[in-house]
């Protein structure tokens, strides 16, 4: 449904609520200012209702999380949570516990022809990511990291040494472990190996112009393994905190091949990326690239703080045998809400209807933004980022937060992103609908005017 405004925006429960947060909540995590946030106090598909009752249209999916739409697991929620709330994770655990394993082995690693996989369920998209780091360590012996610039790997410190956004990372340097090489991620729209829009290659024009660029990623890669004890090569298949970076199509092929000629792991963060936000169950299947860790998250359940580190068995089996005491673990793991509704969700998301819908979202979402002056639009599947630049070139960050307070104050919500703060992040529910795409493209016009 399109936005329904009954107060101004914010509306005056909001503000009541932001000045009894503001008193309460440690500064550094919710933004204020006169016109912002407001405070969400139910959601229904692409819709969410503040504590005012003002309906908005999200083009967040809460982060990513709600990609089926908000409320599609509740069902499956409600009918957990009259049986059993919390369990004993590591020691007694939920029958669910066993189905989701099997599952996140069937539609990862079985599905992509490697035979069985196996799990650490974790709580966060970082909890994952560290899973996965401490994996490749005790698989090679090895400490070393290679990651990439604009990496967004979540807060841990462990993810935080690997992470390419040094604003999270540089207040903590001195706490991290420096087991770390961030090399350039492969940005068509900005090289990071000089090539530049127009550039002609093999009869090939960018964005796919990528033979250069990759074969000096791949010397550097080749000198820092040769420099280093390197055990694992971390990636995004698509960069999403930085700005919704797509790299060339054979970006990942070329990492593959790199992991297998010198024995270290591929782990893909597709903790966005993932189940159909792309079009595809995965973002790796574009190119068909199968890593040996995947770490997914946010859509896994579609709405509870659930996460997974997923291996092939043979590196997995590198973690010791429980004895009792597990080596990692967490009170929440396995929790049965959660595996109830990330069952549910992956239902939903293993039926070819479900990546056809991501797929006419982005459409839809392409089609919106296609006329905002200035704008680099780019994305894959219902992830896409419109980078606005000024008349010279460079960032344009306050007309980004103009374009998003503007929209908010008419009922659209929608994030920033970059580094630089200038590119318009959508990534909605898939069920974003072309009047909503119409109704989005005329709150972005009237922004300009």
């Amino acid at each position: 449904m399109r936005p329904e405004l009954v107060t101004g925006i914010p509306g005056p429960r909001s503000k009541a609520l932001m000045s009894e947060l503001s008193r309460t909540e440690s500064r550094n995590i919710t933004f204020f200012n006169d016109g912002f946030p407001v405070f969400w106090e139910r959601a229904l598909g692409v819709n969410v209702w503040d504590a005012d009752g003002n309906r908005f249209l999200d083009l967040t999916a809460g982060f990513g999380v709600c990609s089926l739409g908000h409320g599609a697991t509740r069902e499956a929620l409600i009918e957990q949570a009259g049986r059993l709330v919390h369990g004993l994770g590591d020691v007694h655990p939920s029958p669910l516990k066993a189905r989701l394993c099997s599952e996140l082995s069937r539609v990862t690693f079985e599905r992509w022809g490697r035979g069985p996989g196996k799990s650490i369920l974790c709580n966060s998209g970082s909890e994952a990511v560290e899973a996965a780091l401490k994996t490749a360590h005790l698989h090679s012996g090895k400490p070393g990291v290679i990651s990439f610039s604009g990496a967004y790997h979540g807060l841990g410190h462990g993810a935080l040494e690997t992470g390419g956004l040094p604003f999270f990372r540089d207040p903590f340097a001195g706490q991290l472990a420096k087991f770390g090489t961030r090399l350039p991620f492969p940005d068509c729209t900005h090289c990071p190996f000089g090539c530049r829009e127009g550039f002609r290659l093999e009869g090939r024009e960018f964005p796919n112009c990528s033979s250069s660029c990759l074969a000096e990623l791949h010397d550097r890669i080749e000198k820092t393994i040769r420099q280093r004890e390197v055990g694992c090569i971390l990636v995004e298949p698509i960069q999403g905190r930085a700005g919704v970076i797509v790299p060339p199509r054979d970006f990942l092929r070329m990492l593959r091949e790199i992991c297998d000629t010198h024995k270290i792991l591929l782990v893909l963060d597709e903790i966005f990326t993932g189940l159909n936000r792309t079009g595809k169950l995965f973002a790796c299947e574009h190119s068909e690239t199968a890593p040996d860790v995947i770490c997914v998250g946010k859509a896994l359940t579609n709405g509870f703080p659930m996460s997974a580190c997923i291996g092939r068995a043979d590196i997995m089996d590198a973690w010791p045998r429980s004895d009792g005491e597990a080596l990692h673990t967490s009170t929440f793991l396995g929790h049965p809400v959660g595996c109830a509704m990330a069952l549910a969700a992956l239902a939903e998301h293993e039926k070819p209807a479900t990546a056809q819908l991501a797929k006419t979202c982005g459409a839809h979402l392409r089609k919106a933004v296609a006329h905002l002056p200035r704008a680099s639009v780019r994305g894959v599947g219902a992830m896409i980022g419109a980078e606005l630049s000024k008349p010279d070139g460079t960032p344009d960050a306050p007309r980004t937060a103009r374009l998003i307070q503007h929209a908010l104050e008419r009922g659209h919500i929608f994030l920033g992103g970059g580094p630089a703060g200038n590119v318009l992040t959508f990534s909605p529910p898939f069920t974003f609908s072309e009047d909503d795409a119409e109704c989005l493209a005329e709150i972005l016009a009237s922004g300009e005017e």
